[in-house]
Formats: C-alpha cells, sequence, structure tokens
C-alpha cells in the first residue's frame, strides 16, 4: 500500500494573483508560501489549499466549464457575517440562502468561478 504524507487541494488560475487575493481576504489569512504570478498557499484548519497558474502550454487543461464538480464546503460560524464580507469584497452570492436538514446554506463563487458553499450548522445558528 502506498503511503500518504499528505493530500491538499490545488486551485488553476491564470489570475493568480486576484485569486489569492480573494482567499486571503475571505479568509483572512497571511501567505505561507508565494511564488509571485506562479504559486500561492494557505493553511486553513484541515485544510492546505494551494492556488498555482498553469503555464500556456497547460492552461487548456484547466479551462471552467459549467457542472465542472468542483465545490468547497466552507462550515462559518456566521453566516450572515460570511455573506457580509463576500458582498464587501465584490463577490456576493447570486441566489438565497437555503434550509437544509444539516442547516443553513448559500452557494458562492471565488474569481475563477469555483463554487463555494458557506454552511453554517444547526448548532451555531
Amino acid at each position: 500500500m502506498t503511503q500518504i504524507a499528505e493530500v491538499f487541494v490545488t486551485i488553476a488560475s491564470v489570475e493568480l494573483s486576484r485569486s489569492a487575493a480573494f482567499y486571503r481576504d475571505f479568509f483572512n489569512l497571511e501567505l505561507v508560501a508565494h511564488s509571485p504570478e506562479r504559486y500561492a498557499e494557505f493553511r486553513l484548519p484541515g485544510l492546505r489549499l494551494a492556488i498555482f497558474c498553469p503555464s500556456a502550454a497547460h492552461r487548456s487543461e484547466f479551462a471552467r466549464s459549467a457542472g465542472s464538480g468542483l465545490s468547497f464546503c466552507v462550515e462559518v460560524a456566521d453566516l450572515d457575517e460570511a455573506i457580509a464580507r463576500l458582498v464587501e469584497m465584490g463577490y456576493p452570492p447570486p441566489g438565497e440562502v437555503i434550509v437544509a436538514s444539516h442547516g443553513r446554506e448559500v452557494y458562492a463563487y471565488d474569481p475563477d468561478g469555483n463554487r463555494l458553499i458557506l454552511h453554517q450548522g444547526k448548532a451555531s445558528s
């Protein structure tokens, strides 16, 4: 069996500075690794998130298409506060807050169109 040291999520972005700024501002975190216009990395609770700029030869591999299936589920302590932060940043969620069996949630999108599911559990409501 292959031993796994760590698994982390990477996002391709041709506008790395914009995407890195979005996650830095929304999560209120500083970069832990950064190579301008090539790579940015954050450490979140339980997750290492990296953003990279694909080389010109590989950009077509990362072209976004509707229904790509990628979503980041982010549990927040205060959903209304998280929504207000996104609105302030210029990325308002396009839909309404819904109530699911597990709590309240809303879909939002990062600058590259990756879906964020912001979720506040019932215990936090």
